[in-house]
């Protein structure tokens, strides 16, 4: 596959610290909610919400916390009423940026991220301008820990996945977004447990920074839009050098 940018990776890592947050849950109960209020509360006629509910069990979310997601989205219980918003913009070096939203204020969420993305560099883009470097994919992740190339790999392509990537200390599973919930079920089948799952947008070309001082400037624009109160995913295509990351990492960004 094409296109696996370093910021799918450092999300993922950066995942355990967000967890511990709250942030995480916070983020998968908005998108389980808005997944009920759109196509109802039963996810297995609403396949955006069964996703979501597979993505908030990979991180262990109670299952409490899901039911009363779900009623917000159904209206059984009182909610705030998110609307989906994305906005696209440049940062350093020219690495395109797609960051979505769920606020229940716009012009609060498009004044946020462009401040954010002028403050550190980057700029705002027209409708169209970035969407088009990205495309859906499922990703399911999966610990190595006692689980070697031929296990993943024979369940995977059995259950229908397009591709399996290593991630270092994990499996990376991808598959078409339409067949991500089979995908899902058919790996789970196999014994097979992920820690993550999701439907998300990779790019389909990368840009390379090789200047350790535009890296750092790359990489605190993507966390500053990741932390931003009414952004709910961030997607990026830059492709920073593992020399250089880990450099940024020991220096403290």
């Amino acid at each position: 596959m094409s296109g696996h940018s370093k910021w799918s990776t450092i999300k993922r890592k950066k995942g355990a610290l967000d967890a511990k947050r709250g942030r995480i849950f916070t983020r998968l109960m908005r998108e389980i909610t808005v997944a009920a209020r759109l196509g109802g509360g039963d996810p297995s006629g609403n396949p955006r919400l069964r996703t979501a509910i597979e993505a908030a069990k990979a991180q262990n979310m109670p299952k409490d916390n899901i039911e009363r997601a779900i009623k917000k989205g159904t209206g059984e219980l009182e909610g705030v009423a998110y609307e989906e918003v994305t906005y696209e913009g440049y940062g350093p070096g020219g690495v395109a940026f797609l960051i979505e939203c769920m606020t229940d204020n716009k012009n609060r969420a498009a004044s946020e991220v462009r401040h954010i993305l002028s403050k550190r560099g980057g700029s705002m883009a027209k409708a169209g301008a970035v969407a088009y470097l990205f495309e859906a994919k499922g990703y399911i992740v999966f610990d190595k820990d006692g689980l070697d190339e031929d296990q993943i790999m024979e369940a995977a392509l059995e259950a229908g996945a397009d591709d399996v990537k290593d991630g270092g200390d994990v499996w990376e599973v991808y598959c078409a977004p339409g067949d991500f919930n089979q995908v899902l079920e058919g790996l789970k089948s196999a014994g097979l447990e992920p820690t993550q799952a999701e439907v998300t947008k990779l790019p389909t070309t990368t840009v390379s920074i090789t200047d350790p001082e535009e890296a750092r400037k790359v990489l605190a624009l993507a966390e500053a839009l990741d932390e931003a109160d009414d952004v709910q995913n961030v997607y990026s295509n830059f492709d920073i050098d593992d020399e250089i990351l880990a450099s940024l990492s020991e220096g403290g960004k």
